[in-house]
């Protein structure tokens, strides 16, 4: 009887079946059984343990990490300043980079405008499409496509046989090549269908060791869930080497690009981009944008964040209106809803700043997403100078403010307070409110309507 070239394998306790079962027999776990390819028979395999410890086993010599050589590596440049940046630099040659966001959202206008760039730069480059023929790329890149950005010119295939997209890979060996998206290549030698577990995992082993022997830097677009993680199994974003998550909303224009790993750079860096009718712009002064958009009115301030390495003036916004409904609603844009929760609390508790019966809406204005504690004090000092009705700040300019509110009511330090008060004082917005300042909320709530005036209702 042939041995099966496949075998479902247990993700929690590493059974093996031959085809899938519901129920995993080893553990009782259901839904776990994930199909591979069959492990091939070693011919070194019938020695075992009494082999590899002979003198002529299997076991290396280890090298002293000083006598290993590390050889500097030219990478390769987009031509989009903000991707280079997030990148550490350049891509990597025979790096894999994961490409992850929402529909819609721009992946394949970032993707076409990079792949333009570098043929522009003569370089050779190939993409590689799953879900649109060669027909519909060339209508997507004709807006791209400019005296620099040759999106043209961009050689395409639009196919998801992944034998077919590796052996096309190591005939032409590209400097750069495109997967959009890695959820649509299938490997024929696995039954599952694709975009499952064991596909998604099978595509991306196959195209890393085809990237790793040719040199060719592989950039995987990837779908995402509901949640916003990126789709398939976590093993995914263990086997490559820089994980971007492309963010922002259809709605808005502009978007961020963060690196949630890399392994030749920095986590830290953040590029901002715009959405034109030609493609995606470089933002290079977002804080210039936002804080030339900011009200100045009641229940706004200006939170002096920082996205990586960089500080970013952002306004938020808040509205307490009274509620008609039990329990009173808590929408959010752009920050968790359960740290506001955590900031409506400590407001109630140490401020008597109470909102319990009133709807409260918080919004962090274009389209956004902050993540660090140095939100909480621009948050609590909003939704104060909206249940009151009185503007922060002074001769029109918004009240800056930053810092990480405690259970107790006191504030806390956050990472890069200089860079944060050196970026308001560069717009005019003076020092900021921050537990330099303010040691509590108390005091802090006494600073910002110090100098405030009522508006009239």
């Amino acid at each position: 009887m042939a041995r099966p070239s496949t075998i479902h394998v247990c993700s929690a306790c590493g059974h093996g079946e031959p085809r899938w079962m519901g129920q995993c027999p080893g553990c009782g776990e259901w839904n776990t059984l994930v199909e591979e390819r069959a492990p091939t028979v070693s011919a070194r395999a019938g020695g075992g343990a009494a082999k590899r410890g002979g003198a002529g086993g299997l076991g290396l010599q280890p090298v002293a990490l000083r006598d290993v050589t590390a050889s500097a590596v030219a990478r390769l440049s987009t031509g989009i300043g903000e991707l280079d940046r997030v990148l550490g630099g350049g891509l990597v040659p025979g790096s894999l980079v994961l490409l992850g966001g929402s529909p819609g959202i721009g992946k394949s206008t970032l993707t076409g405008m990079a792949m333009g760039n570098v043929v522009g730069a003569a370089r050779q480059t190939l993409y590689v499409s799953g879900e649109e023929s060669a027909a519909q790329i060339r209508l997507r890149h004709e807006r791209l496509e400019t005296a620099d950005c040759r999106a043209l010119d961009v050689p395409v295939i639009a196919e998801t046989d992944l034998d077919a997209v590796t052996a096309t890979i190591e005939q032409h060996r590209p400097e750069v090549c495109v997967i959009d998206s890695v959820q649509t290549l299938h490997a024929p030698d696995l039954t599952g269908a694709p975009g499952s577990v064991g596909q998604v995992r099978e595509v991306a082993s196959r195209l890393m060791r085809t990237a790793k022997s040719v040199g060719t830097t592989v950039i995987l677009v990837g779908h995402v869930t509901k949640e916003g993680s990126i789709a398939g199994p976590r093993v995914l974003e263990h086997l490559v080497d820089c994980v971007l998550q492309f963010e922002g909303e259809r709605e808005r224009t502009y978007r961020t690009l963060r690196a949630l790993k890399n392994r030749f750079g920095s986590t830290s860096e953040t590029g901002v981009f715009e959405m034109k009718q030609g493609g995606l712009v470089e933002v290079l002064d977002p804080s210039a944008r936002f804080v030339g958009e900011a009200t100045g009115k009641p229940g706004s301030v200006v939170l002096a964040a920082m996205e990586g390495s960089r500080p970013l003036l952002v306004e938020v916004q808040a509205l307490v209106s009274p509620s008609e409904i039990v329990p009173p609603r808590r929408v959010v844009t752009g920050i968790d809803r359960n740290r506001l929760a955590l900031v409506l609390a400590v407001l109630g508790r140490h401020a008597n700043v109470n909102v319990g019966s009133a709807d409260v809406f918080v919004n962090v204005v274009g389209g956004v997403r902050v993540d660090e504690p140095g939100a909480d004090l621009a948050v609590a000092l909003a939704v104060a100078s909206a249940q009151r009705n009185i503007a922060l700040g002074t001769a029109g300019k918004p009240l800056a403010v930053f810092g990480e509110l405690g259970l107790t009511g006191e504030l806390r330090t956050v990472g890069h307070p200089e860079r944060r008060i050196e970026e308001s004082v560069k717009f005019g917005l003076g020092e900021p409110v921050h537990p330099g300042s303010a040691r509590t909320l108390r005091h802090a709530l006494k600073s910002a309507f110090a100098t405030a005036e009522p508006i009239a209702a």
